[in-house]
């Protein structure tokens, strides 16, 4: 069970790892996509990439393994994948039981770095859409994770200080923007442990 900070004014979310059970998805989606190009797209490499945009991502693999791919067309294919496969998604319920404890009793935010349709998608499969007014994706922010642009968008629409705001995510370079943004942070990895097939 996960304890939210007394001081705690608002809450923000990251989406794909931390509210929706998403991730396999992403990784297996990935995969697929960038295995033409002679990537070996592992775990550890996809940990250390989540959050970013997926033209941001592709923009990195290149810069890592030296290749040329289109972000426009990778990115289209790795979607289809993801879409093939996204009707599977769950609740990460450790997290969704604290969106319906504090629902109407402290506001709260989605900063994610899927794009508006991704991110809408997931909440609706998850049924959990109804709990957010507020949801900032990599279509609303000019700079991505790990700048702190996404939470920081959250709390002002929020209308809390970003010291009393608490940030949900999983991934590396989420938590990286969250402490940047001054903000208090909690690691869903310590309560859910996601479990990769290839």
């Amino acid at each position: 069970m996960i304890t939210i900070p007394s001081n705690a004014k608002g809450l923000i979310f990251d989406l794909d790892g931390t509210i929706a059970n998403t991730m396999p998805n992403h990784f297996k989606a990935w995969r697929k996509a960038v295995s033409p190009y002679g990537i070996d797209f592992n775990e550890e490499l996809f940990m250390s990439l989540t959050g970013m945009a997926r033209t941001a991502t592709i923009n990195k693999l290149n810069q890592l393994f030296n290749t040329k791919m289109n972000p426009e067309i990778v990115g289209e294919i790795k979607n289809e994948y993801f879409n093939l496969l996204v009707s599977e998604t769950k609740e990460i319920e450790v997290v969704a039981n604290v969106i319906r404890e504090f629902h109407n009793k402290l506001p709260m935010a989605i900063g994610t770095g899927s794009t508006t349709e991704g991110a809408k998608q997931t909440l609706e499969i998850i049924d959990m859409q109804q709990y957010f007014n507020i949801v900032i994706t990599s279509d609303d922010v000019v700079q991505g994770k790990p700048h702190p642009e996404t939470f920081l968008k959250c709390a002002e629409l929020m209308q809390v200080n970003p010291t009393e705001c608490v940030v949900f995510e999983d991934g590396i370079l989420g938590m990286k923007a969250a402490k940047t943004a001054g903000m208090m942070v909690i690691d869903i990895n310590e309560y859910f442990k996601t479990e990769f097939i290839k």
